[in-house]
């Protein structure tokens, strides 16, 4: 081996483990990053479950106030017939 080729293979030797550290930067960010990628998916999961539970307590909360309100034609009808009585009675009871 000449000297030339020697400082080449200790080159190449040095680029190969610069490569390597790069490499293992890389793995090590990207895992990171699939760690958050799958911790963010949980929490939208979560939030979604939480969601469609309170829109559910929220569609049976109105679905007991349409159960109690008042069936305001039946009682319009009730009042002018009940008005309409008492005035024909007024007016025959002269």
């Amino acid at each position: 081996m000449t000297v030339p080729e020697a400082s080449v293979a200790v080159e190449l030797e040095r680029l190969r483990g610069t490569v390597a550290t790069g490499f293992a930067e890389v793995k090590g960010s990207l895992a990171v990053l699939v760690e958050r990628s799958t911790r963010t998916e949980r929490d939208v999961a979560q939030l979604r479950e939480d969601t469609e539970k309170d829109l559910d307590e929220l569609r049976a909360d109105v679905e007991a106030l349409k159960k109690g309100r008042w069936p305001l034609p039946t009682i319009a009808a009730l009042a002018g017939a009940v008005g309409a009585g008492s005035g024909l009675f007024a007016l025959l009871g002269r």
